[in-house]
């Protein structure tokens, strides 16, 4: 895997929570050096103005070390932006700031929409924002690297080998003087130096704020120093062509990058697990049993009198609970009583899986390229046994005999005597082992339904905006050590079923449901399905996890699905008031 540096991002506001653009992205490829900021805009006019999500991005290869353009560049977008009348041809920063000139062309724009859409790149600070994280995921994601790659006559391994760089634009597509227009924040900037600041005169918020915000350098790379000015503001043409509206993903040559560390074990924090071991070798008796001895977390667990027949062996564990906090625990088995151990060291890995909510939805998100990826099929097993070997002694007393003479003497002197037996009754017996058989079962369901604030839902149908509940059940039979299910994660069509997803919590009864949802204005354990999500199923997938044994864990992979007819907006009517 690349690494990922650590990037702060200033989220842009959203007033309107109803749903939300977002796609499934695959395998992390790059280091993304982006940052956002941006805020609230005001209205146009008729001749000017600008429509949230008339966006994209420019993508040019550039040389990492003297970030030199080496391909074309390509302006990518989720519209269709055939009607652009002015723009200034397939141009970058890095020649902008090398000295080219405007040179303004009435036609002839091209564009490619992208297979994976772009995420929203340039916010309203109003009813569209644009998410960081969704941003550095896209820019990074192996398809859509590999996809840029063919765009621009790269193979994927040449353009991530260490040699080139991506610099990437955010681009607007606005209409000025009532002319339909392509931007990037540099050409912005550059043009309303030409207009003599009308561009500011009219999209101030747009062109000085929110499109040049919407990407900029979290650390200096190719000479472009790392922007640390205001990211609420409106800023100067200067500080445009200079710093702003551009962001850069880095690729590492396979020998630099860093190996992921190995685990054993994984496990999710806060949760009560076991760890086991089998231990084998020679016959153990309860006169010479074996013990174990698991040092967790500088506590110590020892598991005495285990037992087992010549030639076998034995499962041994130890239940404990993780730490809250992510986290690789180290622990360490030792083995007392001349038997072997499969096992003498263990990296426990401890992920906290509430991590990757969605983003806040809202009411402008378009995903037009959508596609319904397959259900995922995780880890499912619903079941295990094992045994434990006890001993017990089936005698079989024999006399043992001693004879011992016994001398007498006689008054005369003279001595005599006779055998005597002096023998004992010895166990003759032998150790009878008996393997007592365990086993656990899980079963588990999910239900989700519409959100009780959804004024128009009819049974298991609703329209695309609103929100779904969710509700899982589970049990637990057998005759051996278990947990109780402990942890549900749920994942959504929009997203592929990657990406994003919801960590449920525990309620009251053993069952999960949603978390409060914050965006939710009556904080209701809600999920929103976006508005463009087309009719048909909408199919939530939940993997029920951590249900431990010490023969491992159990899970389950469960779904359910309510019917998506229509959209919010068949909810309102707008008309004359009397």
């Amino acid at each position: 895997m690349k690494s990922v540096k650590r990037i702060t991002a200033v989220m842009l506001s959203a007033a309107l929570s109803l749903s939300c653009f977002f796609t499934a992205y695959a395998e992390s490829t790059g280091d993304p050096n982006i940052d956002i900021g941006g805020g609230g805009m005001g209205s146009g006019t008729a001749a000017n103005f600008w429509s949230p999500s008339d966006d994209g991005v420019r993508i040019t290869i550039v040389d990492a070390e003297t970030g030199e353009k080496v391909s074309r560049s390509i302006d990518y977008t989720n519209k269709q932006p055939s009607n652009i009348s002015l723009h200034f041809g397939s141009v970058c920063k890095t020649e902008y700031i090398g000295g080219r000139s405007l040179s303004p062309q009435t036609g002839g724009y091209t564009y490619m929409n992208p297979a994976e859409p772009l995420p929203a790149i340039v916010g309203d600070g109003e009813y569209r924002n644009s998410n960081i994280d969704q941003i550095r995921s896209y820019f990074t994601d192996e398809q859509v690297i590999s996809s840029v790659a063919g765009h621009m006559g790269f193979t994927l391994e040449d353009l991530t080998n260490g040699d080139y760089k991506l610099m990437i634009e955010p681009v607007i597509y606005l209409t000025y003087n009532g002319v339909r227009c392509a931007f990037t924040a540099t050409e912005t900037a550059l043009y309303d130096q030409q207009t003599g600041g009308d561009i500011k005169r009219y999209f101030a918020d747009l062109s000085h704020k929110n499109l040049p915000l919407a990407m900029f350098l979290e650390e200096d790379d190719l000479g472009y120093k790392a922007w640390s000015g205001a990211t609420d503001s409106r800023l100067t043409n200067s500080d445009i062509i200079n710093y702003l509206g551009v962001g850069i993903v880095s690729f590492k040559e396979k020998e630099d990058e860093v190996e992921t560390e190995a685990y054993d074990y994984e496990y999710r924090v806060d949760t009560d697990v076991y760890t086991s071991v089998t231990v084998s070798g020679g016959e153990h008796t309860p006169d010479n049993p074996v013990s174990v001895i698991f040092e967790i977390k500088n506590r110590r667990y020892t598991v005495g009198n285990i037992v087992y027949p010549a030639g076998d062996s034995q499962l041994v564990w130890c239940k404990w609970h993780t730490p809250q906090t992510e986290q690789q625990v180290e622990i360490k088995i030792t083995v007392l009583g001349g038997a072997e151990v499969s096992e003498t060291d263990i990296t426990a890995n401890i992920i906290d899986l509430d991590k990757n909510p969605p983003p806040n939805p809202t009411a402008y998100d378009r995903n037009d390229g959508f596609s319904l990826s397959a259900l995922p099929q995780n880890e499912q097993k619903t079941s295990n046994s094992w045994s434990v070997w006890s001993a017990y002694r089936a005698e079989n007393r024999v006399w043992e005999p001693n004879w011992v003479w016994v001398t007498v003497e006689r008054p005369n002197g003279m001595s005599t005597g006779y055998w005597q037996d002096c023998g004992k009754w010895v166990d003759r017996g032998e150790w009878i082992f008996e393997n007592k058989y365990y086993s656990v079962s899980l079963s588990a369901e999910m239900e989700i339904v519409p959100d009780e604030k959804d004024p128009t839902a009819s049974g298991d149908t609703i329209r695309s905006g609103y929100g779904i509940r969710e509700k899982v059940t589970s049990s637990v039979s057998g005759n051996g050590e278990h947990t109780d299910l402990q942890n549900a994660v749920t994942y959504f069509p929009e997203f592929g079923y990657k990406q994003y997803w919801r960590l449920l919590e525990r309620s009251s009864g053993g069952s999960f449901e949603f978390r409060e949802n914050k965006y939710s204005t009556y904080n209701n354990r809600t999920h929103f399905t976006p508005i463009w999500y087309p009719d048909g199923d909408y199919t939530a997938y939940t993997w029920a996890i951590d249900c431990w044994t010490p023969a491992g864990m159990l899970s389950m992979n469960l779904t359910d699905n309510v019917d998506i007819d229509g959209n919010v907006y068949d909810d309102w009517h707008i008309g004359p008031t009397y």
